[in-house]
């Protein structure tokens, strides 16, 4: 089967999905804003370039840091301008449908079917946006976007491959300030667990969470088990895996911005785009509990030696604690010498 033309035609679909999403949010009449939040009241139009960074390296996340099968990389990013009654997703809030779909398997129907209903039925969207896929856990995705005074905030959120169901996104980020567009914007993402899937480590198989639970950040000491993939006790917090970058540009006419082809690049980008100096996150030697003393060896009357051994669980990196002795022996007397 010809994998390339079926990611096409998949992302020919969905570009024509976005398209009608966006007739009808433009065709429907607007609700009245809530009063408990900032108005904005810029009187133009504002386009944007968003860029997304990956920094999720090796030597920033060294545990269990999958590099095949499939290696390390991001889906394609999908987000939404809208207003303030709306959230594509909310930390510490139970995820939607669409959002469980795309955050453990990369499919995006349900969650667009959901945008499309919020259009209908609050005209809280806008436009959607989508940037495509990145082959690496470094490289860079980029996509513009449209955003007016009703509809100032930005929303999106793009898979962490693989992963039980942890993604990374922004939500509800307001580019407007007072009467004026915020000229830049720069935010550090961390991972977040959708709350649909138990597995602890990036290529867990599937463990459907029940009852589901909430949205919830993860960090360096939660979930607090040791075989977490993000756990990392010596440090306070995570490093950030990835960044995005908004920058307001002179207007176009293109509001939709969908490449069909994923990215290429795993390589992080020389240019000044990236300031940040390259992180090391030590990682420390973790070794199995001991065996059982083995047998007494030895003459029959005089002291023996038994050994008892452990192995390594995870070898150590980036300057982390080194292994301890994996193996053991001391003194002992036979039983039932004859």
């Amino acid at each position: 089967m010809d994998t390339t033309k079926n990611a096409l035609t998949f992302s020919e679909a969905l570009y024509h999905l976005l398209v009608m999403v966006l007739v009808v949010a433009r065709g429907s009449q607007s609700m009245p804003v809530p009063t408990d939040v900032p108005m904005c009241t810029a009187s133009e139009t504002a386009q944007y370039s968003l860029t997304f960074t990956g920094k999720w390296t090796q030597a920033a996340f060294p545990k269990q840091y999958p590099v095949y099968r499939p290696p390390a990389q991001w889906s394609n990013l999908i987000g939404v301008t809208h207003s303030s009654d709306y959230h594509m997703w909310q930390s510490n809030e139970f995820a939607s449908n669409g959002v469980r779909d795309f955050a453990e398997k990369g499919e995006a129907w349900n969650l667009m079917k959901e945008v499309e209903m919020a259009g209908e039925r609050i005209q809280s969207v806008y436009g959607i946006l989508s940037a495509p896929a990145v082959v690496g856990g470094t490289g860079q995705m980029h996509t513009e976007f449209e955003v007016f005074a009703r509809h100032s905030y930005l929303s999106f959120i793009a898979r962490i491959i693989p992963s039980p169901d942890w993604f990374v996104g922004v939500d509800s980020v307001d580019l407007c300030d007072g009467d004026h567009w915020k000229e830049k914007v720069t935010l550090e993402l961390f991972p977040y667990d959708a709350g649909t899937d138990s597995g602890f480590t990036f290529s867990s198989p599937n463990f459907e969470t029940i009852p589901q639970d909430r949205v919830t950040q993860i960090t360096s000491s939660f979930p607090s088990h040791p075989a977490n993939s993000f756990f990392y006790p010596r440090l306070k917090h995570l490093p950030p895996i990835a960044k995005v970058t908004l920058t307001k540009i002179k207007k176009t006419n293109q509001i939709i911005s969908l490449p069909l082809e994923p990215t290429q690049s795993n390589l992080l980008p020389t240019g000044n785009e990236i300031e940040d100096t390259l992180i090391n996150t030590p990682l420390d030697c973790e070794v199995s509990v001991w065996s059982p003393w083995g047998l007494c060896k030895g003459k029959c009357g005089d002291s023996g030696v038994q050994h008892r051994t452990r192995y390594v669980i995870m070898h150590p990196a980036n300057n982390g604690v080194a292994c301890p002795q994996l193996e053991e022996e001391r003194k002992c007397f036979q039983d039932n010498c004859l």
